[in-house]
């Protein structure tokens, strides 16, 4: 399969302001003038599309946000929302409702981000969506827990933390087989793979990570074809139109100028964190990294993957416990190599300990299975700074 070039279709999306301006304007208007009332109501029948009606439907500045996405994305269509949780909440709402009104089971990832493990686990079985949370890297295991009544499989690109990379290919070919949706969250990878290329449905999106890279907005997109990114807006049926989680056009104009850097970015973060991963190597630490090519699934990454962009920018190390994970990462603050707190895709590098964090949401248990550790420092790695300087702050405290 021929891969796109994610920098050159951002590149070419282009719009002009109304008076001829560069960039586009902020279109803040929370509601659009009908000229012809009757098209207010052939829009409301669902008669009439394309046309602007209401910024919980639609709204210019997010649309051509949404194709900006599209095009890093190789999408058919891409929407705006509020968050990264809006963005897979109500992907796989609309799969349920467009496939069985509501009801049924799908099967996920049992290594994913803290926050999608509780909407899963907590959250959907009282909306009529039973889980199965599975090894995602087992196809067999994955093809095993299909019952009648699945309509999705769920995935993480790279798994949020243990950075497993899922088998797109594989699992596209067991829900073709049995007629079911593969959502790809590609939040840790933009720029790096593109899911829809090996068989995704939907791709999903935290664009509050790399996307917007300065850790100042709460965003999500959701990629997919034109259909169902439609069918999100329905007036009568739309997840995204009925539940409201949409995105403000002053975030969506932000995000669309931010794009045009993400590769340069990606490309920073994944330079850095690679040249870290390996010193840290070196140095006999047990570290996680997709770029090493000790990883399990090194290859895979390369195959799916944009070498020139690299392999990401997030790693973890895997400290005794807790304790001395914390104590770790209190000194690199103090020491100025990057900040303790939640969230990736910063400038800056930023660190916490999952399970105590983004994870803590996983029972001990679930997190012992997956191999998830107490002691798990996971860094966002960020693309400032001399490596050879941070890497000598990083020794100092690891050393202390």
């Amino acid at each position: 399969m021929k891969k796109i070039n994610p920098e050159q279709a951002i590149r070419d999306v282009q719009h002009f302001g109304e008076e001829g301006g560069v960039v586009p304007v902020i279109d803040v208007a929370a509601t659009s003038t009908f000229l012809d009332p009757q098209d207010m109501e052939r829009t409301f029948q669902g008669e009439l599309q394309g046309c602007y009606l209401y910024s919980r439907h639609s709204n210019p500045t997010v649309n051509i946000f949404g194709k900006k996405m599209a095009a890093m994305e190789g999408a058919e269509a891409a929407l705006g929302v509020a968050s990264g949780m809006a963005a897979i909440a109500c992907s796989i709402e609309q799969v349920f409702h467009n496939e069985s009104h509501g009801q049924g089971h799908m099967i996920a990832s049992q290594t994913v981000y803290g926050g999608s493990y509780a909407l899963f686990k907590n959250i959907f079985p009282m909306r009529g969506i039973n889980v199965s949370f599975v090894d995602i890297l087992d196809l067999k295991a994955v093809e095993a827990a299909i019952t009648p009544k699945t309509k999705v499989i769920y995935a993480e690109t790279m798994s949020n933390p243990l950075l497993a990379v899922c088998d797109l290919s594989g699992l596209s070919a067991i829900c073709k087989n049995h007629n079911l949706k593969l959502i790809i969250d590609n939040t840790f990878a933009p720029m790096i793979v593109q899911p829809l290329q090996y068989g995704a449905d939907i791709v999903v999106h935290s664009c509050t990570k790399y996307i917007s890279g300065s850790s100042d907005l709460i965003a999500g997109a959701i990629c997919s074809d034109q259909k169902f990114i439609s069918s999100l807006i329905d007036v009568n049926h739309g997840s995204v139109m009925l539940t409201g989680p949409v995105m403000d056009p002053r975030v969506a104009h932000e995000l669309y100028l931010r794009m045009d850097h993400l590769g340069i970015r990606m490309a920073g973060h994944s330079k850095m964190a690679l040249y870290l991963a390996k010193k840290m190597k070196e140095e006999g630490l047990t570290v996680i990294y997709p770029g090493l090519s000790e990883h399990p699934q090194h290859e895979l990454l390369n195959h799916y993957g944009a070498k020139s962009v690299g392999h990401g920018g997030v790693l973890t190390l895997e400290c005794p416990t807790a304790d001395d994970a914390r104590v770790l990462a209190e000194k690199l603050q103090n020491e100025k190599f990057g900040l303790y707190a939640v969230s990736l895709g910063f400038s800056r590098t930023l660190m916490s300990c999952s399970a105590k964090s983004t994870s803590s949401e996983i029972p001990e248990d679930e997190r012992k299975k997956m191999g998830l550790a107490e002691g798990l420092l996971r860094f966002s790695i960020g693309y400032t700074g001399d490596p050879e300087i941070m890497w000598n702050r990083f020794l100092k405290c690891y050393k202390s």
